[in-house]
């Protein structure tokens, strides 16, 4: 690849991270819990998608297998989640 176009996608990774971290402050003090679950979600699919960012940036097909088992493990981190919210009493 060019280095313009690595030099994107590392460029839109970054921003996405800053983003992911921004959202650190509505896990922490999120006024409800759905608010938070859906926080850790947004942030674990952000981290999904700066890794294909960066996987397509390097050219490495390694980091897509990667991607893919995050993206899995962040689905079922969701479900937990709002399991154990609904058996703790609350509707999320």
């Amino acid at each position: 690849m060019t280095g313009l176009v690595t030099t994107g996608l590392v460029g839109g990774a970054l921003a996405l991270v800053v983003l992911a971290l921004a959202l650190f402050g509505r896990v922490a003090v999120g006024p409800s819990t759905a608010d938070r679950l859906v926080a850790v979600n947004v942030i674990g699919t952000a981290a999904v998608v700066v890794i294909a960012l960066l996987a397509a940036a390097f050219d490495e097909p390694g980091f897509l297998d990667v991607a893919l088992v995050y993206a899995l493990l962040n689905f079922l981190l969701s479900l937990g989640l709002a399991r154990f919210s609904v058996e703790r009493g609350g509707i999320l």
